[in-house]
């Protein structure tokens, strides 16, 4: 068995933090996002994983490189064309998975749990394609199934009245036949070649189709708030580890992990869960719950929550942010003390905001 991931989406609802990086490069947790998928394949044991990314990315490349991380051999496949839906992924991998059985996974999903328990039923009964689902509030959002007699008959692709609370996630459990599904549809009304109108495909021709509900959590991470909600979920496990330097009168309450060489200095409150990087310097801030701070970043006088913060910010600004994403290199700056009950803020690489 083989696995396909995507890595190829622009991301536009997260804008401008996609504007300079890749979706799937996001950090959840101090970690990119993919990453987590890389480790959840990693403990099957699947081997040979294709990427499929945009035709000009080097990003992902750069990053996961030939796969020798996670001891898995890592295969990129161009997407010709850009994004034209994920069942235009599927077909763009055919040649890399030819007749093997795979799954596929999109790399901006991560949900509590492995994946082999998906494997060994796919393997188990015999099927052509299995399908998680998660019961999810807002199903409009998502590919829905239509369920009867505990059988999928027809998945909709973000219907205006869904026929279940399940959203079909982004594990699937593919035969070679899929090939054929991709091949066969049309695009959908918003010009996509739509994986939902392939499984219908494969149900309509008397493929079996079958599907597994993930027990847990689980994130589609397209929006802002999905990334937060992810930050917020994974943090929740965090093993509390502190290698930087804390000076005694700094309070530290709950689970927090702090990176090599990171300095937590003056009237600081860390209130975890939280996770601090590597090189990073705090003096008399609150850094609190659900809180994520890359590499090298620098906070002063500062009150942060359930945010997620990248590489070599810098945040000095006398106010509350909350609910905020904080691209690399960005400046925050304040003349001017104020708390109220917390400014939102989505900042791309590289800026500078004076509040």
């Amino acid at each position: 068995m083989k696995a396909l991931i995507t890595a190829g989406g622009r991301g536009t609802r997260l804008r401008p933090i996609t504007h300079t990086l890749n979706k799937h490069l996001i950090p959840i947790a101090n970690k990119p996002m993919i990453f987590w998928v890389l480790e959840k394949i990693a403990k099957t044991k699947i081997k040979e994983v294709g990427v499929v990314i945009r035709e000009e990315d080097e990003e992902i490349k750069k990053a996961i490189g030939k796969g020798e991380k996670w001891n898995l051999n890592i295969t990129y496949i161009p997407q010709i064309g850009g994004p034209l839906g994920l069942a235009h992924v599927v077909k763009t991998g055919e040649d890399f998975i030819k007749k093997e059985p795979f799954i596929f996974y999109l790399g901006d999903n991560i949900f509590l749990g492995e994946v082999n328990r998906f494997i060994d039923k796919f393997l188990k009964i015999n099927i052509n394609c299995l399908v998680a689902l998660s019961r999810v509030r807002d199903p409009q959002r998502f590919g829905v199934p239509e369920i009867k007699k505990g059988e999928i008959i027809k998945i909709e692709e973000k219907p205006t009245k869904p026929k279940s609370n399940f959203a079909v996630t982004g594990i699937y459990l593919f035969g070679h036949h899929i090939f054929k599904a991709v091949k066969a549809i049309k695009p959908s009304k918003r010009g996509e070649y739509e994986i939902t109108d392939a499984i219908t495909w494969l149900i309509k021709k008397g493929y079996k189709v079958s599907y597994e509900e993930i027990t847990g959590w689980w994130k589609d991470t397209g929006k802002p708030e999905d990334l937060l909600e992810g930050n917020h979920l994974l943090l929740t496990d965090l093993i509390s580890e502190i290698k930087g330097e804390v000076e005694e009168e700094v309070i530290l309450q709950g689970k927090i992990k702090i990176g090599k060489r990171s300095k937590i200095l003056g009237k600081s409150l860390i209130r975890g869960p939280v996770i601090i990087g590597e090189d990073c310097y705090i003096l008399d801030s609150y850094i609190g719950p659900y809180t994520s701070i890359g590499n090298k970043v620098e906070i002063k006088n500062t009150e942060i929550e359930n945010s997620i913060v990248l590489d070599k910010a810098n945040l000095n600004c006398n106010t509350r942010i909350v609910d905020s994403l904080i691209g690399f290199n960005s400046t925050i700056i304040s003349f001017k003390t104020s708390l109220p009950s917390g400014h939102r803020l989505v900042i791309g690489d590289h800026s500078l905001v004076e509040l």
